[in-house]
C-alpha cells in the first residue's frame, strides 16, 4: 500500500503538467527531452522550472509523511522506493520519467535531515560554481548514502545508495556530455 502510495505521488509528470498549463507546450520536445526543472527551464520560464523543481522534490516528501503517519517508518521507506521509481518510471509516460535529483531531495527531507542539508549544498554550491546541471545533480546524488554513512544510519544507507545509482543510471546521456566536453551550462544555449 505505502509504495503504490508512493508511486502514484511519484509519478505525478510535473514538469509535462506545468509546461502544458503555462502555455510552453510539451517539455519533451525540447532540450534533453527530459521531464525534469533542468529542462523546463529551457522553456525560458524560471517560475515553471523552480515549481517543477519543488513539486518534483515534495510529492516525495508527501508521500512519505502520509506513509509514516499512517503505516510506520518501515512502511515510510517503502514509499521513498516508490515515488523514486514512479518519477523515473511513470507508467503515464511509458516508463520515461525524470533524473531524480529533485524526487531524492524529497526523500531526504524526511527521513534523514543532516544528508538532506547536505545534499542541497552539494547541489546549490556546484550550481553557482560550474553551472552544469548533471555534475551538480550527480554529486548531490552521491552525498546522500555518504551522509548516511558517516552518521551511521545503517538502516537507510542501502536504500540511499541504490537511489544514487538510479540517479546515476539516469544521467548517463550526461555522462557521456560530459566526458566529450559537450554537456550545456544552464544559462547558455548549445553551441
Amino acid at each position: 500500500m505505502a509504495f503504490a502510495l508512493g508511486y502514484l505521488l511519484g509519478s505525478i509528470p510535473f514538469g509535462l503538467v506545468l509546461t502544458r498549463l503555462g502555455g510552453k507546450g510539451d517539455v519533451r520536445t525540447i532540450g534533453s527531452g527530459n521531464i525534469g526543472a533542468t529542462n523546463v527551464l529551457r522553456t525560458g520560464s524560471k517560475p515553471l522550472a523552480a515549481l517543477t523543481l519543488i513539486l518534483d522534490c515534495l510529492k516525495a516528501t508527501a508521500a512519505i509523511l502520509l506513509a509514516m503517519r499512517f503505516f510506520g517508518f518501515h512502511a515510510a521507506t517503502l514509499a521513498a522506493a516508490g515515488a523514486m521509481i514512479g518519477h523515473l518510471y511513470p507508467i503515464w509516460l511509458k516508463f520515461r520519467g525524470g533524473k531524480g535529483v529533485a524526487t531524492f531531495l524529497g526523500v531526504l527531507i524526511p527521513l534523514l535531515p543532516i544528508a538532506a542539508a547536505v545534499y542541497a549544498a552539494v547541489w546549490i554550491i556546484l550550481l553557482l560554481t560550474i553551472r552544469i546541471s548533471s555534475v551538480a545533480g550527480l554529486a548531490a546524488a552521491i552525498s546522500a548514502p555518504i551522509a548516511a554513512s558517516v552518521t551511521n544510519n545503517n538502516t537507510l544507507f542501502p536504500m540511499l545508495l541504490g537511489f544514487a545509482l538510479l540517479v546515476i543510471w539516469k544521467h548517463r546521456e550526461n555522462i557521456l556530455r560530459l566526458k566529450a566536453g559537450t554537456e550545456p551550462r544552464i544559462g547558455r544555449t548549445k553551441g
